[in-house]
């Protein structure tokens, strides 16, 4: 229970449940116990063993407890019998049995009725921070974690932590109370029988635990595994355009095929395992009652020391055992495979963010001067992407990088959003280094109109809306205006009402990265981050879009990644990159004129 015991904080609100249900579990228990023992004055009505006492006993002192009590329940059936006759007196005992059943099962039903709350609620609080926690890692995180296996995490592995709750309980409360209460009237009844009982749990319990030692690592096996087939499943889905256009159906079918495969071999040794559990605590339960039969049997018959009433009713109470012994056995497995999905679930909520914000940090609501990148080096895993890079950004003008892949552009942009921090050097705007700024002010400063234009499954004006708050429907049009996007939105059967799909599939490229724009716009930043907005669109559509982005960039500080080199003619500045570093730096006319890199470039593209 290591790293169970951590998930334990999220029941504490719902603490007055767990209150409930352990209250519920005593009289469950109780009744339980008094549900067997009530059948000894039935009994003795049909054996008639009872002794005739006609005065109604007295307490003496606590060692006579047990005498005080049986006396009372002889004087009891005494009057019954003699004022209402046996057929009423043992119709009276019968009743009561039944009660005490009834009130042993609505106690029942009561414990499991206030645990729901308790286990749906700690689901909920868990789930949703672990879905905060996610949101809030940085984009390197992803990088090497599997996706399926997150979701894996969030949905499977939740929900077995869920089930544990109710395992929990079971172990440290319900059915430990119903065996001893069991053991406490079985104490009364015989001893010497008693003895026996706890002679063979022990035995049982060891060969149980050594039964259940290997679980915990072969449930971990199986939550890897399914999180590796949701990765596989989830990859399937994103690419299946590519899959299909290469053939390569088989590959993954194969491919999932064996994730499946391994599943189920991990998942038959777990399931096999834990189900020996039950069976295996019954068998060993029945040694001893078999033991019991025989030892109890000798009491009744030949040494005539235990009653024949008493007997049958200690062998039910002994029976009585074996069934929150088994239940305790199974939860004790629920608790192992609990234990070993709060390790996942912990190690995704354990996991520290180096992007956190500073306990002190600045809430930046303006733009007033520049953006100053000094001295920056930057690296995703070995090699530095950008080394000893600077650069001076002046507020409203609009800056272009241009270059090859992998000559660090898109890295600009990813350091400018703070997705990443630097490894040297820092990042300012107006002279405050970005790390000195809350993220969510920095971001509220930027506008972010990527090359893959990331569209929700939701209407046209949520997906403009997003994150941003207080818009009127006029504002909203406007913004779509700007973007050239309102004359193919208003031809939709709902207009901005209307539904787009998953990852706006409904849409052509052109529209939905005019969509991505219009978004920018409304959210109306001093600093606009294009990332290679126009590389994945054709003449017409990057027409509309750049002209689009052109109307955006208006009065504002732009930093754009391009591709196309057509796009950025009209830049302040456009910077040059090879390999993480500046080669060339002006504007197209002043670069065209130096006939260097920048000329070759665009040379090569007009070509």
């Amino acid at each position: 229970m290591k790293y169970f015991r951590q998930i334990l904080v999220y029941a504490i609100p719902y603490k007055i449940y767990g209150v409930l249900n352990i209250i519920s579990n005593i009289f469950y228990a109780l009744f339980g116990t008094l549900a067997f023992v009530s059948l000894m004055p039935m009994l003795k009505v049909l054996f008639k063993t009872a002794e005739p006492i006609t005065e109604k006993p007295l307490y003496e002192s606590i060692s006579k407890l047990g005498d005080y009590i049986e006396n009372s329940i002889n004087y009891f059936i005494t009057v019954k019998v003699n004022t209402e006759g046996e057929m009423k007196a043992l119709l009276f005992m019968i009743i009561i049995v039944i009660s005490t059943f009834l009130l042993k099962n609505i106690f029942g039903y009561l414990a499991m009725y206030f645990i729901t709350f308790l286990r749906n609620g700690v689901l909920k609080d868990v789930r949703n921070d672990l879905y905060e926690k996610t949101v809030d890692l940085p984009l390197a995180y992803f990088s090497e974690k599997r996706k399926g296996d997150i979701i894996a995490r969030i949905s499977t592995d939740v929900l077995e932590i869920q089930h544990s709750f109710l395992s929990i309980l079971e172990l440290i409360v319900r059915e430990p109370l119903m065996i001893l209460f069991t053991i406490i009237a079985m104490l009364a009844l015989s001893p010497q029988l008693t003895l026996f009982v706890f002679i063979f749990i022990p035995i049982a319990g060891i060969v149980i635990s050594l039964v259940g030692k290997k679980l915990k690592r072969q449930s971990d096996k199986v939550q890897k595994e399914q999180g590796l087939f949701l990765s596989i499943l989830e990859e399937t889905l994103g690419g299946l355009r590519v899959i299909k256009g290469f053939n390569a159906e088989g590959y993954f079918n194969s491919k999932f095929r064996e994730s499946t495969s391994r599943f189920y071999r991990f998942s038959n040794s777990l399931l096999n395992r834990q189900n020996l559990a039950s069976p295996l605590s019954e068998f060993l339960g029945i040694g001893v009652i078999a033991v019991l039969l025989w030892y109890g049997g000798s009491l009744v018959l030949v040494s005539k020391t235990l009653a024949p009433d008493a007997f049958i009713v200690f062998m039910g109470l002994a029976y009585n055992i074996l069934t929150p012994a088994k239940a305790i056995s199974k939860a004790a497995y629920g608790v192992k495979k609990g234990d070993a999905a709060a390790e996942r679930v912990l190690e995704i909520l354990h996991t520290t963010s180096p992007l956190a914000d500073k306990p002190n940090a600045l809430v930046k609501d303006d733009f007033n001067s520049a953006i100053s990148i000094e001295n920056i080096s930057f690296k995703y895993e070995d090699e530095y992407v950008l080394k000893d890079f600077s650069l001076e950004i002046p507020k409203g003008k609009t800056v272009a990088f241009v270059g090859q892949s992998g000559s660090g552009k898109s890295t600009i942009a990813n350091l400018l959003t703070r997705f990443y921090d630097v490894n040297e050097g820092s990042i300012k705007i107006d002279g405050i280094d970005i790390r000195d700024i809350t993220k969510k002010s920095l971001r509220s400063l930027q506008g972010l109109v990527s090359q893959d234009s990331i569209l929700f499954n939701d209407s046209i004006k949520n997906n403009i809306l997003l994150g941003i708050e207080n818009k009127t429907e006029a504002e909203i049009m406007d913004a779509a205006k700007i973007a050239n996007a309102h004359e193919f939105i208003d031809e939709m059967p709902n207009g901005y009402d209307s539904n787009i799909g998953d990852s706006g599939n409904k849409l052509s490229g052109g529209q939905k990265q005019r969509l991505s724009i219009a978004r920018a716009v409304l959210k109306n930043p001093p600093i606009m981050i294009l990332d290679e907005a126009t590389s994945a669109l054709d003449t017409e559509s990057e027409r509309l879009v750049q002209d689009a982005l052109e109307k955006m960039m208006k009065n504002r500080t732009s930093v754009v990644i391009a591709h196309r080199l057509s796009t950025v003619q009209k830049a302040d500045i456009i910077v040059v990159l090879l390999k993480g570093k500046i080669i060339e730096q002006g504007n197209h006319e002043e670069l065209i004129a130096k006939n260097g890199v920048y000329t070759k470039l665009v040379e090569m593209q007009t070509l």
